[in-house]
């Protein structure tokens, strides 16, 4: 058993892809879909969080 039920498995393409060095990179969508940010600084973070600031752009 891996942990995930059918409602949150990860779908390749659309929730991630795989970097050719093997990394795995979550999605924008993926990203919406969980509802928040967790500050790691993600590549395709929809939330604007800049990682060297520590800081969400003002709105």
């Amino acid at each position: 058993m891996d942990g995930q039920n059918e409602a949150n498995k990860l779908i390749e393409g659309e929730d991630y892809y795989l970097t050719p060095e093997g990394w795995k990179v979550f999605t924008e969508k993926f990203h919406l879909k969980r509802g928040h940010c967790c500050r790691s600084g993600c590549r395709h973070c929809p939330y604007g969080y800049d990682k060297n600031t520590n800081t969400f752009p003002k709105k």
